[in-house]
Parts: C-alpha cells; sequence; structure tokens
C-alpha cells in the first residue's frame, strides 16, 4: 500500500482552533483522522483519513473485556520558518510492532504508517501551534474490534491515528518534581507487559497514584513487582539519576518500556562522552548514594515533558532532596538541546529529524 490507495473524505466545516497559549493536553481534537481496518485472511485494508468522528463499535467487542489494544505517543513541531518536523517517528512504529507481537495484534508497515501520517499532519496542518513549547501530539493507536466474548486472539482490529495541538507541559517553567517510591503496588513484573504501551499497565498504576497526590506528590517511582528492590520506571517515564558524574538508568529487562525519549537522552550523552550506563540500581544504591552526597540529579524522560526534573524522593521513611530540590545542570542542559532540536533551532546532527513537506505560512 502507499497513500495513493488511501480514500480521503475531508470536512466541510472546520472546527474552531483553541488559541495556542490557551492549549492544554489532549483536549482538542484536529479535523481529521486515519482509520484502516484488519480482517484475518484478508490483512490490513481500507486506509482512509475521514473527518474526526465517533466510531461505531459492538459491545461485544474483545477490545472493551479483554484489552488488546497498543498505543503510541509522538509529536509534530513547526521550525521558526514554518518548517514541519517530526522526531524519530519510526522509532514510535517500530515499537508500536513490538507493543503488537506482545498482545498478539498484527504488526502494521512501518513505513506505510509513517506516510500516513505525513498526509494526514498535511491536510491538518493549520493545527500546528506556533508558539514555543507548543506542538501537535499524535496518538496511533490498535483496538481489538472482533465482537466475541471467548478469551481469545482477535480476528479484527482498527488501526486509527488522532492529532490533538497541546501546550507546553511546564505552565511555569521547567521544575522539579517531587515523588514518592511505591512500595505496596506493582505496575507489571518481567514476563508481563510492561514492555508493550498497552491500556492495562496504565490502569494498573492509578491506584498508586491517586495514593501518591494525597500525600502531596505529583508522581510515583516504581520498583521491580517481586522483590520491591530495584527501580525501574517514574509513572509514565524513564528515570535516569547522576550518581558521581555517571548517568545511571535501569536496564531494560522486559518490564519496563524501551522509550523513544530514553534512547535518545543515552545517546546525546554519549555523544557528549558524558559516562552512561544501563544496569540494575536498587533503591537502597540511590538512598546510599544520597547519604554519601553522590546523588547529583535525577530525572524522567518521555514524550510528553522531555525531561522533568525531580527535586525530591520519599521512600519510606526517608526523605531525599536533590540537588536542593532545584533542576540540575545537565538536566537542563539535556532538555534545552533536545527541545532545540525538536523544534528545529539546533542543528539535527544526529539525523533524528524527518521533515514534512508542508510549509506552513507565518
Amino acid at each position: 500500500m502507499n497513500k495513493y490507495d488511501m480514500k480521503i473524505t475531508l470536512i466541510e466545516t472546520k472546527k474552531e482552533k483553541t488559541q495556542s497559549d490557551q492549549l492544554g493536553f489532549g483536549k482538542n481534537f484536529t479535523d481529521h483522522m486515519f482509520i484502516m481496518d484488519y480482517t484475518e485472511g484478508k490483512g490490513w485494508h481500507n486506509p482512509s483519513i475521514v473527518p474526526y468522528q465517533p466510531i461505531s463499535l459492538e459491545p461485544s467487542a474483545m477490545v472493551f473485556h479483554y484489552s488488546q489494544t497498543v498505543f503510541e505517543g509522538l509529536k509534530a513541531y513547526m521550525t521558526n520558518d514554518g518548517e514541519v518536523i517530526l522526531f524519530r517517528p519510526e522509532k514510535n512504529f517500530e515499537r508500536l510492532n513490538r507493543s503488537n507481537n506482545r498482545l498478539c495484534i498484527p504488526e502494521i508497515d512501518v513505513e506505510f504508517a509513517l506516510t500516513a501520517l505525513k498526509e494526514l499532519i498535511s491536510i491538518d496542518r493549520e493545527w500546528i501551534p506556533k508558539i514555543e513549547g507548543t506542538s501537535l501530539y499524535i496518538r496511533p493507536f490498535v483496538i481489538a474490534t472482533e465482537p466475541h466474548l471467548g478469551v481469545s486472539i482477535a480476528k479484527s482490529y482498527k488501526f486509527i491515528i488522532i492529532m490533538s495541538p497541546v501546550g507546553s507541559y511546564y505552565n511555569d517553567g521547567i521544575q522539579p518534581v517531587k515523588i514518592v517510591v511505591e512500595t505496596e503496588f506493582a505496575r507489571t513484573v518481567k514476563g508481563g507487559t510492561g514492555e508493550a504501551k498497552t491500556g492495562g499497565n496504565y490502569a494498573s498504576s492509578l491506584k498508586a497514584q491517586v495514593v501518591s497526590k494525597k500525600m502531596g506528590y505529583s508522581q510515583v517511582l516504581w520498583l521491580d513487582g517481586v522483590e520491591k528492590k530495584y527501580v525501574e520506571e517514574v509513572g509514565t517515564m524513564n528515570v535516569f539519576f547522576k550518581i558521581n558524574g555517571e548517568v545511571v538508568t535501569p536496564a531494560l529487562n522486559g518490564s519496563i518500556l524501551q522509550g523513544v525519549t530514553r534512547a535518545s537522552i543515552i545517546e546525546l550523552l554519549q555523544h557528549w562522552n558524558i559516562p552512561v550506563s544501563e544496569r540494575l540500581i536498587s533503591i537502597q544504591e540511590l538512598y546510599d548514594a544520597y547519604a554519601a552526597g553522590e546523588l547529583e540529579e535525577a530525572f524522567g524522560t518521555g514524550t510528553a515533558a522531555i525531561i522533568s526534573p525531580i527535586g525530591e524522593l520519599l521512600w519510606l521513611d526517608k526523605k531525599m532532596v536533590i540537588n536542593n530540590g532545584e533542576i540540575g545542570k545537565l538536566s537542563k542542559q539535556l532538555y534545552d538541546t533536545l527541545t532545540s532540536i525538536q523544534s528545529g533551532r539546533l542543528e539535527d546532527s544526529l539525523n533524528w529529524i524527518t521533515k514534512i513537506e508542508c510549509k506552513i505560512p507565518q
């Protein structure tokens, strides 16, 4: 398939757009969406770009009952000269296929998915906000649609891409967050679905987040689900620590999401010749480093925030205030560099940027 196989139906009356300085996250959606069907024996077919609209599913659709669904998140940015760019989009579609594989969902054609996305962005290019720090958030997802209550692999699916203009993740600038170390609940375990981007992982994390917010903390640092000993992720982000000059992040072990921003941070640190390692790190080791004055910085990484500095960690009754609760020098440097590459303000020396041929008049 290619984009010329797609049926394109344009909306007649465009929706009113929210002002760029009033955007939230994931509340407003563009005029159009991409949708494609899968049927066993036929494969993926009927790719279409249509007006954004509700989808009709039977109450017995298997996604509602057995959570056979995966999703992704990436962004399109506008440069100062009106070019539209994507940040490593092929990595997101490759990860979508890894999630598909784990959930027994048929894989998509990465090249075609990227072509379809570019066409969708080109059609809805006027929705890309122009203020610094804003972007067009892109949500590709797959759901099982077969109407069947038997516990089995579905025989039909929908692959959909919707898009939403979003504001800056930080309303008051990039500020360190307070995080509580989760010691009661488990998000996933090795051999589970932690390495896949699937809705169930996020549903299972909600209880701990509710409890942490009541305690005055904004996020949860998850430990491994078996021993409750080794650090894994921060909420919906991967996590990094700068300990005595070295940056350390938990190794991918089957229960940790393989983040695109995570990989980019590691590559950027290596490019700068800053020591970085992927390995097991226990919460006790982290506390010992803090007590010895060697825990210099901590931050989470993800598509939404890019870098989210950590100013405080609470583990049981032990409170760790990191870098006096202020953003660290390296965290700020990483944030500034990555956002500058994504916005086109800094040269893309690592070949991460994909340009879309739909220049926006200024």
